[in-house]
């Protein structure tokens, strides 16, 4: 057997990578295991979806020190439109009235890999392990354990990363709390015939929430959400059929939509891990909640768990504490419950309520809605939520560093 470390990441995706860099330069022993080869191009997670990354996870990359090697890549979003197709309601979000230069910024998940991983590889007190897929976890008094394929592994503390099917999560038998929506997202990155100004579109239709993103080039990242039955027959369109389909839905706010990209489709659920920590092992990211993106928030509410979880563990470190135990795990589950949870139901909540075609409900939505629009501290309120800066703050969610 190895020799033990203190922190064991499992998972190398955007959520693991970003808490290994966090982690970093501080002292400890920490290894990572990615099941694939950890290469932007051979991560799945690292491809072209476009990722909306909210006010505050800007502020966190740029506090790590990778905001400089993702900027250039990405597309500020300086107000955000929500609307709902056949209604009268709607209300704005606008950067200006938050005093923020952007209310997010939108970049794809193979450029987010492109900046984290050369970091990654630059960490020194970080053994990567790649490819290498965890057979088995279990936690003893002293330390976790899993297996590999050819070794096994021991840490003062297990974190699992490794997404919304974790095998860590399962192993350990942390509880799950789920909801099937038998819908799934279909992912394009479209061309519009005119120019995004940076605007961010919410769109409720018929047949589920539509969302444009301004990307750079011009570009929107489209995520549609559709009825599991009708996924094959909408990703069996030709091109022109596609963007006509999808024009129905947005309508004609960014022209004629000229071009698409390739389309893919993601089965929709939610999953909720209320309580995520126990001896000696903690789940993040989307190994912890797997939220629908009708409100964009699973990746920064992921990343919110690095700020926390890094700064928490930090903490204990300084003090001489073992991380595993649970007096400081405990102490990140505090932390980070009410924001999870929060945004979990506010989640569902949404995708329930503008599901309901029903007149009477339709007319309160639009009203409440319209509402809103009308009410500025009220949009505040939301738009302080959706940038990820309510609450308590970790210090890399105010931009300074561990």
């Amino acid at each position: 057997m190895n020799q033990p470390y203190d922190i064991l990441i499992i998972g190398g995706g955007m959520t693991g990578a970003s808490l290994a860099i966090a982690l970093s330069g501080h002292g400890l022993h920490i290894g990572l295991v990615e099941a694939a080869p950890l290469k932007v191009d051979a991560v799945p997670n690292y491809d072209d979806r476009g990722i909306a990354l909210s006010h505050g996870s800007q502020r966190i990359f740029s506090a790590l020190g990778l905001w400089d090697a993702m900027h250039a890549q990405a597309q500020p979003i300086e107000h955000i439109h929500v609307s709902e197709q056949g209604g009268f309601g709607f209300t704005h979000l606008h950067a200006a009235e938050e005093n923020v230069p952007a209310l997010g910024q939108v970049i794809t998940a193979r450029d987010l890999g492109a900046a984290l991983l050369p970091a990654l590889e630059q960490c020194t007190d970080v053994e990567i392990i790649a490819p290498a897929r965890v057979q088995w976890a279990r936690v003893e008094d002293e330390y976790a354990r899993i297996g590999l394929e050819d070794r096994e592994l021991q840490s003062r503390l297990l974190i699992a990363a490794d997404g919304g099917q974790s095998l860590v999560r399962n192993q350990l038998g942390f509880a799950c709390r789920r909801r099937e929506y038998q819908q799934s997202a279909i992912i394009a990155n479209i061309t519009p015939g005119r120019p995004h100004g940076n605007s961010a579109w919410e769109r409720f239709t018929g047949h589920g929430p539509m969302a444009m993103l301004p990307m750079t080039g011009g570009r929107c990242a489209l995520v549609w959400t559709v009825a599991d039955t009708d996924v094959g027959q909408v990703l069996s369109l030709n091109d022109r059929d596609f963007l006509a389909r999808v024009q129905q839905g947005f309508g004609w706010r960014l022209g004629k939509l000229q071009r698409c990209g390739k389309r893919s489709a993601y089965p929709l659920s939610q999953l909720w891990v209320p309580e995520a920590v126990q001896h000696r092992a903690v789940v993040i990211g989307n190994a912890a909640h797997t939220l629908h993106p009708v409100a964009g928030q699973g990746f920064n509410l992921g990343l919110r768990d690095v700020a926390v979880l890094a700064e928490v563990l930090l903490q204990a470190v300084r003090q001489g504490q073992d991380p595993g135990l649970l007096d400081s795990l405990g102490h990140y589950q505090q932390w980070r419950k009410n924001d999870q949870r929060g945004v979990v139901e506010i989640t569902n909540l949404l995708v329930r309520g503008f599901s309901n075609q029903l007149l009477p409900m339709k007319l309160a939505r639009n009203l409440g809605v319209l509402g809103l629009e009308t009410l500025p501290p009220a949009r505040h309120a939301i738009a302080r939520a959706a940038m990820g800066l309510h609450g308590r703050l970790p210090r890399l969610s105010r931009g300074l560093p561990l």
